[in-house]
């Protein structure tokens, strides 16, 4: 199924939509990164600033099959457990991870405590925390050898993206891989089961 989706990404690679134009797509991924500032953003800049080349994020949820999701919730209710339930059901391999105890799984996922319990390759760590975490979420993503580090809405340090982007990660920050992955096209599965 994750192959149909990959095709599905490579049309929107090859697509002329331009609505997300801005100074990303002129460093095209990370010749030089837009994380790079030496000043902190106004709150109100946060939008624009992490706008990102259609093609960066579509080749990255192409390349990734394995994605580690930090924060990761068994109640419905939050966003995180749907952007969950989404990812599965397309085809990635999802990985809880709550440090809750009583959390043992999320829809039949096994649940982890960290992400040093993972006894697998990670392709992408996905972090649903605040983003004050996320440094310390961006060390140990290197430390387990991730090829990316996603930020969720709201997630965003650029001390963090520094950090991950030295030890050879691709970062996306202030972004939902399902909102992107199914831009511009997405439509609600109103039929599903959660």
């Amino acid at each position: 199924q994750i192959s149909r989706w990959k095709s599905v990404l490579k049309a929107m690679t090859n697509s002329t939509e331009t609505r997300f134009l801005t100074h990303s797509n002129l460093t095209n991924s990370r010749r030089i990164s837009p994380h790079r500032r030496s000043k902190p953003m106004p709150e109100a800049d946060v939008d624009h600033i992490y706008n990102y080349d259609p093609k960066y994020l579509a080749d990255i949820l192409a390349s990734v099959k394995t994605i580690a999701m930090v924060g990761a919730s068994a109640n419905k209710t939050k966003f995180s457990y749907g952007v969950l339930r989404q990812l599965s059901e397309i085809g990635y391999d999802i990985l809880p991870v709550n440090p809750n105890p009583n959390i043992t799984e999320i829809r039949g996922l096994r649940a982890y405590r960290s992400l040093e319990e993972i006894d697998k390759p990670v392709d992408m760590v996905d972090v649903f925390r605040p983003k004050e975490e996320l440094y310390g979420f961006a060390e140990r993503a290197i430390a387990i050898g991730a090829k990316v580090l996603w930020g969720q809405i709201g997630v965003y340090d650029d001390n963090a993206a520094r950090l991950a982007e030295d030890a050879g990660l691709q970062v996306v920050m202030n972004r939902c891989p399902k909102i992107e992955l199914f831009r511009p096209f997405w439509k609600p599965r109103l039929d599903l089961e959660i």
